[in-house]
Parts: structure tokens; sequence; C-alpha cells
């Protein structure tokens, strides 16, 4: 039971840094990215590769990570041109793409069978003590990652941001940039993104297509809207949430007589529900976004 519980702390953790990225993009900057799992997967598979061919895995974690900021950069400008709308339809057909790359590039990928064989981490260490160590490193990463999104946040960037997400218009009127910032926000949330994947490879010494189906990114999204869109620790708390929830559900058949064969449903069922449950509820979230409001002070 307690390998079980570091286990879904250790995927929360993981989950928790590509909700932080996420929400970055999508609760601060309001970019309706759907191909989130694009980068959190070529993050994945550079990491994979790269420790395949030998790299340490601390070079292999930052080599993945700006693999997948240049992924964001890719697909910030992919979009200069398009409408939001267009450009959420778009970033979900790129997501497609980088699956359909995984699993049709054997050479490089692995194909269907995916990469393994993987050292992964502290290979020195085994059974608690590697999962302990695990676990303190995902959470001082997602520690680290909030803290940065945070910060980023109450930057003169990130009420930019904030005006792109609420008014556009407003904010090109006022000389900012909104191809520039929209480049940037990705290619920043790209590299979290890609610190979640490869931190997630080496945990589980495997990756391969079948990991980066569409449904994950609806998890992700999941995450940050059950925590509160534009508040980290929204974030972080809809990911533990999310995650606990994904893997007790298959518990359940022991406790009610269930097939086995309906767990993925059943799984779907609940997280919807209760998605469904707090928009009508809580509609800005379990921890909504609190914005600082400044006061002009009268001469």
């Amino acid at each position: 039971m307690l390998e079980f519980c570091l286990h879904v702390l250790i995927m929360s953790a993981i989950f928790g840094i590509a909700a932080v990225s996420l929400n970055l993009q999508a609760g601060t900057g309001g970019l309706l990215n759907f191909g989130q799992i694009a980068l959190f997967g070529i993050g994945a598979y550079a990491v994979a590769i790269l420790t395949r061919a030998g790299l340490p895995w601390p070079a292999a974690l930052l080599a993945g990570m700006g693999a997948a900021a240049l992924g964001g950069f890719a697909i910030g400008r992919l979009g200069r041109d398009l409408a939001a709308e267009y450009w959420a339809l778009a970033t979900l057909a790129v997501a497609e793409l980088v699956r359909l790359v995984a699993l049709n590039e054997d050479w490089l990928t692995g194909g269907p069978q995916g990469i393994g064989g993987i050292a992964g981490l502290f290979p020195g260490l085994d059974g608690m003590s590697r999962a302990l160590a695990t676990l303190a490193l995902a959470a001082l990463l997602l520690l680290g990652t909030a803290l940065a999104a945070r910060r980023l946040g109450q930057t003169q960037f990130g009420r930019v941001l904030r005006l792109m997400r609420e008014n556009p218009d407003l904010a090109t009127a006022l000389g900012h940039d909104i191809v520039a910032c929209k480049v940037k926000v990705l290619a920043i949330g790209g590299a979290m993104a890609g610190l979640a994947g490869g931190l997630y490879t080496l945990y589980l010494a495997f990756i391969g297509p079948d990991q980066l189906l569409p449904f994950e990114t609806f998890l992700i999204w999941t995450m940050v809207v059950l925590g509160g869109l534009g508040n980290v620790a929204g974030a972080v708390v809809g990911a533990l949430l999310v995650t606990a929830l994904y893997a007790g559900i298959p518990f359940l058949k022991d406790v009610v007589a269930l097939p086995s064969d309906l767990t993925g449903s059943l799984r779907v069922f609940a997280i919807g529900s209760i998605v469904l449950a707090v928009l009508m509820l809580k509609p800005q979230g379990l921890v909504p976004e609190r914005l600082r409001r400044f006061h002009a002070q009268r001469p």
C-alpha cells in the first residue's frame, strides 16, 4: 500500500508540472492549447533517445526541455495568423502528428513497441529508497516549476499575458506584440511540459505512442480546470486529485462486483462527472484565481 501511495504522489508531481505548464498557457495567457501532450511527448522521447545513447539523465532532461521549448516555439509561430478557435484545432492536429511520428518511425522511436530499457533515475538505489528519492526529486522540480510560473505571472510579461487573455485588441492597441507573447509563453510552457515528459520517461523507464493519446491532453486540461484556471496552486491541487482518482478507481472492483473491462469507461465517467459538478458549483475551480487590484491614489 505504501508503494502505491508513493507511486500516486510521484505521478501527481509529474503531471502537476504538466498542469502548471498548461495553466501558464491557458490560464494566464488564454491560449487554447489542445496539443499539450505533444510538448510532453517531445520531451519524453528526447530523454528516452538520449539516455539510450548514453547521455546522463540530468543532461538528457535539460535537452528534452530544450526540444519541447522548440516545439512550443514552432506551435506558436504556426498560429500567428490563425484565429483562436482554428489555432486550437491546429494544436490538436500537431499532437496527433507527433503521436503518428512516434508510432511509425521505428528507427528513432521504436514504433508501436516504444522505447524501453531506459536506465531511469537513481540506478544505484532500489526498492523503497529509489521511490523516496524519485518522489523527492519530482516534488522539488514541481516546487521549482510552480514558483517560476507564479513569479512569471507577477512580472510585466505576466500582466501582458492576462491583458491578452481578457482583451487582445486592447493589448495590441497598447503596443504589445501579441504573436511574440504567444510564442514566448508557449516556449516557456513547452520547456515545463518537456520536463514533465522527461521525468515521466525516467520514472517508468519506458515511453510509447499509446501514452500520447488525445485523452492525456484531456486529463491535463481536467487538472487545470478542476483546480482553477489562472492559479498555479489550483493546477497542483487539480493534478493531485485527478491522479489519485484515476489511480484509485481500479480498486473499486475489489469493493463492488464490477467487470474488469469497465475500468477505463468508469475512469472517464467519474472524471467527467466531477468536472461537470465543479463547473456547476464552482465555475472558477476549487482554487480560483486571485487578481491583484491596483488603486490609483488621488493627488
